[in-house]
């Protein structure tokens, strides 16, 4: 069949977006579903820093390539194998396919899945196949997903099913900025009710992890960024306190009014200088959790000495440490329950026509995410 795409055909693209066009509306084709694949109709797709930092060269990935990881839909088709979904049904993407065979997935740490993360940066599905072509080739997959599209084709370890009731536009945030912010505070750092939390970085995922430190009972919550909409939008989600990570005393400001440093830090913003931030403002036996990809060339510098005498815990999260079968309709419920007003970081909507503006949007920070309709 064919469907609408956004195709990337070459990074790094420099800015702006809406000159440069780094995304191409193309009509390419889109093979039926494959043994263990699922077709599905995309209906909702938002834009994830993840996607930009294909566009501006900071997560090197094979071209040409159909971008987009963060979406929900509808299956149209199954391919052989594929007897727990049917046509009609509501799913969740979810950009790390676990094989379910391996070390990793046999531990219960599925975002760690090798086979799913080495196919992820060759372009492929997980099998090892690209559906996706166009006169001259192949098309690339991103990250399993490639939802900025009317259609994709999908392993089925890459979809979770949810509630026909569950509307589709809200539910394609957690495919990536709930599991990853939630997941990191829930999972990775094991929050507990009474503790302190600071998050560094509030874009979708920062701000996720902002609420879900609030839905996991943190006492005292600090946000820090350097925008100060993004501070105040902080503050209306449950932050108890607010710092402007521009103060030159930033770090001794946050020190002071937790008493010493927060139990746990999360890094959101994907930068050396943000994670050298969490650092300095997690307490003596506190963890600094980083969730946030920096570009793969740039490196931190510890002192061996702090992680010994303070006892201190630095701890990498990648898609929230989740077992996604387990935890997104966990999060949903608490969405439900009106426990993690995820809705609320939906601050712009569009269609696939207006994606490179929008992307302008997300690197400009005018928007926390931005959800097309498909």
């Amino acid at each position: 069949m064919k469907t609408r795409a956004a195709v990337l055909n070459a990074s790094p693209v420099e800015r702006p977006y809406a000159e440069t066009r780094p995304l191409s509306i193309e009509e390419i084709v889109l093979d039926p579903p494959g043994p263990g694949e699922v077709l599905v109709k995309v209906k909702a797709a938002s834009l994830c820093h993840s996607d930009l930092s294909v566009i501006n060269g900071d997560r090197p990935r094979p071209m040409p390539m159909v971008l987009g990881h963060e979406a929900a839909g509808i299956v149209e088709e199954t391919g052989p194998g594929v007897d727990d979904l049917e046509p009609g049904d509501h799913v969740v993407m979810v950009f790390v396919p676990s094989c379910g065979h391996c070390l990793p997935c046999a531990e219960g740490r599925p975002a760690l899945c090798e086979p799913g993360n080495a196919a992820n940066g060759a372009g492929t599905l997980i099998s090892g196949a690209r559906r996706l072509h166009r006169s001259g080739g192949d098309v690339n997959h991103h990250i399993g997903v490639s939802a900025f599209a009317d259609h994709a084709v999908l392993s089925r370890r890459s979809l979770i099913r949810i509630g026909r009731e569950f509307p589709l536009d809200k539910a394609a945030l957690f495919g990536c900025a709930v599991l990853t912010g939630v997941g990191a505070v829930i999972n990775t750092a094991d929050v507990k009710a009474g503790q302190s939390v600071a998050v560094v970085g509030l874009g979708g995922v920062g701000l996720s992890a902002l609420l879900g430190a609030v839905a996991a009972g943190a006492s005292r919550i600090v946000a820090v960024d350097l925008a100060e909409d993004k501070l105040a939008f902080a503050s209306e989600l449950g932050a108890t306190d607010t710092v402007n990570a521009s103060e030159p005393g930033c770090a001794d400001e946050v020190r002071e009014i937790t008493g010493g440093g927060v139990d746990h830090a999360f890094e959101m913003a994907g930068s050396v200088k943000a994670f050298e931030l969490a650092y300095k403002i997690t307490r003596r036996g506190g963890s600094t959790v980083t969730a946030g990809l920096a570009n793969p060339a740039h490196t931190i510098a510890l002192p061996p000495v702090s992680l010994v005498a303070e006892e201190r815990t630095v701890r990498g999260s990648y898609v929230g440490s989740a077992i996604p079968m387990r935890d997104l309709p966990r999060y949903m419920a608490l969405y439900a329950q009106g426990r993690l007003p995820v809705d609320r970081l939906m601050t712009s909507t569009g269609t696939l026509d207006g994606i490179n503006e929008a992307f302008d949007m997300l690197a400009d920070g005018r928007t926390v995410r931005h959800v097309m309709t498909l």
